[in-house]
């Protein structure tokens, strides 16, 4: 990756721009460092992906952690990402 993302994994979207960040405060970026979550910290996140060569090519995105509201299933995770308006895009169409 160009640059740090913190992992989340696309599949536990709460809302067409809402994904599940974290169980707890501290999450580890993809270059190993600690990143405090708070309330309207913009983040940048990613998610393994291939693409047709089977070559990697993650999904990413761009973001602003938010309090998981949510009850139900998500109700174990404290924080979440409401992705901006770009949306979830490859890699390489940065």
């Amino acid at each position: 990756m160009k640059e740090a993302r913190l992992y989340v994994d696309f599949n536990e979207m709460i809302e067409e721009d809402l994904v599940l960040l974290s169980k707890t405060d501290i999450k580890t970026d993809s270059e190993g460092k600690t990143i405090k979550l708070k309330e309207g910290l913009h983040i940048k996140i990613y998610s393994d992906d291939l693409n047709s060569c089977n070559e990697v090519d993650n999904l990413i995105a761009n973001g602003i952690v938010e309090l998981n509201t949510h009850g139900g299933w998500t109700s174990e995770v404290k924080w979440c990402c409401r992705i901006d308006s770009k949306g979830i895009y490859n890699e390489s169409q940065e």
